[in-house]
């Protein structure tokens, strides 16, 4: 009998030894990788696909020859380029002396100022820039009209109109993403080496920029990609701003390409995998170099937090920093809420300019109520959904020995680098070259699974911060105790990461409220969010309404965002610690 069980072990297939963890993380890693890369796959594909989707494939060259040789496309790529790095190289010099501020110096009311450039980071850029127009615009905007008062001024001084005007709006966001990522590697700077330098007879700025920004070089490194990333999905803005003369950028030229008829798919898939190569190379560069160098800033020895003193420039330099943290948060909030009460939008000197009935006409409006529930559908659908989800492919990465484990980081990571309107094409690529996936088209559904891959990498992300903090003591005593991995991460983990989840829930509603960019191609008149609604409004030259719907958005946004930092600085997510 032994003999013919051992025999009967020997002749069994090897597939049914695997370890169950093993098959949950192999079908948890498919699943990952199907959601990420399929889309991006097909879209390269799609970039040589001739013929319009339905229709029998044909393919060839005609897209990539239109993308290099169309003066528009050109035109259009070249004023990506040129903003991002403009408003990046302006935002990175000013971003790292503001994290420094309020980081490492006594500057007062730190903690208040911090969480006002966190508030502008999940600010909604459309009602910023609705914001903006009142003030900026050349024919009404109020700072104009007040400037054209004085005896010296001939005619409006400010145009938000203008290739500076869309580099001065993205100032709001831009400057609050790189506070958001710098003030807390600042803060973990040991003191002790800003000390050492003060008692070589160096003064502030000189230790700033001779030690704390070479220390601090991979977080710049990192802030800058992200930032960079940032700026060339950037959408809204550019429409609203750019369109109306004639400055493209290659976010705005896809949807052009797509949305009129006939729609030119294969020059849109061609102009963003041009993107997608070069995004890609440069997330590579930036691996490479921080790999090829050590950076130490927190030592064994003993921790230094002692925070460098501003003397008699403390309240100055205060006032200064809180204009700016006024001017990108509340600034263009209050004067938006002034327009949405505008008989016409940003005419002042009009009779009777102040009414209500754009509030009436708006919260009568039943497209409204369709948006709202729209909204909260993708919301919830995106924060439940990807809070467990995102939770499972950090645990993985941090907890179990998996040999992919890196590649698995790396792919959760990618969205990052892959800008909203890109993933948003290469998913309606993927939907219409994919007959099964055919239903989704212009469904909620589809959003939900574009926001769900689009918020991964931050969702993963903060996860993986909290893991990483928890000791895995209890979990091996409950493997002592006969627990499975599974048991082990629903019992033990789960109760532990709970605040997590509700954080990285929160976050994901943030992202599907505030999203232009990604389900812009997405969208139907049936699924349309609020976001996209005040779009429409805004874009259609129906500026009170938007402007309603945009302070409706932006307040939602501000209360779960107020609800996330107080649940995330209870578990240690942001803040000061």
């Amino acid at each position: 009998m032994a003999k013919i069980s051992t025999a009967d072990a020997i002749s069994q297939p090897r597939w049914l030894s695997i370890e169950p963890a093993t098959i949950c993380i192999a079908v948890l890693f498919a699943v990952v990788a199907f959601l990420v890369l399929t889309p991006l796959v097909l879209l390269l594909v799609g970039s040589f696909q001739l013929a319009r989707p339905g229709e029998a494939p044909v393919y060839g060259l005609a897209g990539w020859r239109r993308a290099f040789s169309d003066p528009s496309i050109l035109e259009a790529l070249w004023n990506t380029i040129s903003l991002a790095v403009v408003r990046q190289s302006i935002a990175l010099v000013i971003g790292v002396l503001l994290a420094w501020l309020i980081a490492r110096t006594d500057l007062p009311w730190k903690k208040a100022l911090e969480f006002m450039f966190w508030i502008s980071f999940f600010l909604p850029p459309l009602p910023v820039a609705l914001g903006w127009i009142l003030l900026l615009d050349g024919k009404f905007g109020l700072v104009n009209q007040w400037l054209e008062t004085l005896p010296f001024v001939g005619g409006p001084i400010f145009n938000i109109y203008s290739y500076w005007g869309i580099v001065w709006v993205h100032m709001t966001t831009s400057l609050g993403v790189k506070v958001l990522l710098l003030a807390p590697a600042f803060r973990n700077l040991d003191a002790s080496l800003e000390e050492s330098a003060r008692s070589c007879g160096a003064n502030p700025v000189v230790t700033l920029i001779r030690i704390v920004v070479p220390l601090m070089m991979p977080a710049i490194l990192v802030s800058t990609v992200l930032g960079l990333i940032r700026s060339m999905e950037a959408f809204e803005i550019e429409l609203l701003l750019g369109v109306p003369i004639g400055l493209f950028v290659y976010s705005t030229k896809i949807r052009d390409l797509v949305a009129y008829e006939p729609p030119a798919y294969a020059p849109a898939t061609a102009l963003g995998s041009i993107f997608l190569v070069l995004l890609l190379i440069m997330v590579a560069l930036q691996r490479s170099y921080l790999g090829q160098r050590l950076y130490r800033t927190v030592t064994g020895r003993g921790f230094s937090t002692t925070p460098t003193s501003l003397g008699r420039w403390r309240w100055p330099i205060f006032s200064v920093v809180a204009l700016i943290a006024v001017t990108v948060t509340v600034v263009p909030l209050i004067v938006l809420l002034m327009g949405t009460f505008m008989r016409a939008f940003g005419y002042f000197n009009i009779p009777r300019p102040w009414t209500i009935e754009n509030w009436h006409r708006v919260l009568a409006d039943p497209s409204l109520i369709k948006s709202l529930w729209n909204t909260l559908i993708v919301g919830l659908g995106t924060a439940v959904s990807g809070a467990a989800f995102y939770a499972l492919i950090a645990y993985v990465v941090v907890r179990r020995q998996f040999k992919g484990r890196a590649v698995l980081d790396f792919i959760s990571w990618l969205p990052w680098a892959i800008p909203g309107i890109l993933m948003g094409l290469a998913l309606l690529w993927t939907v219409f070259e994919t007959r099964v996936l055919l239903f989704l088209y212009g469904s909620v559904y589809l959003l939900i699974i574009a926001l769900f891959i689009k918020s991964m990498p931050f969702g993963v992300q903060i996860a993986k911060s909290v893991l990483v903090q928890l000791g895995p003591e209890l979990e091996e005593a409950a493997r002592i105790s006969g627990g499975s991995w599974l048991q082990c991460y629903r019992r033990v983990l789960i109760p532990l990461l709970t605040p997590t989840f509700i954080v990285v829930g929160l976050l994901g509603f943030i992202s599907a409220a505030r999203d232009i960019s990604t389900v812009v191609l997405l969208g139907s008149s049936q699924s349309r969010t609020m976001a996209l609604l005040a779009l429409d409004y805004a874009f259609g030259g129906q500026f009170e309404r938007g402007a309603v719907v945009a302070f409706l958005t932006s307040l939602v946004v501000i209360i779960i965002a107020l609800i996330a930092h107080v649940v995330g600085s209870k578990v240690g997510i942001g803040g000061e610690r």
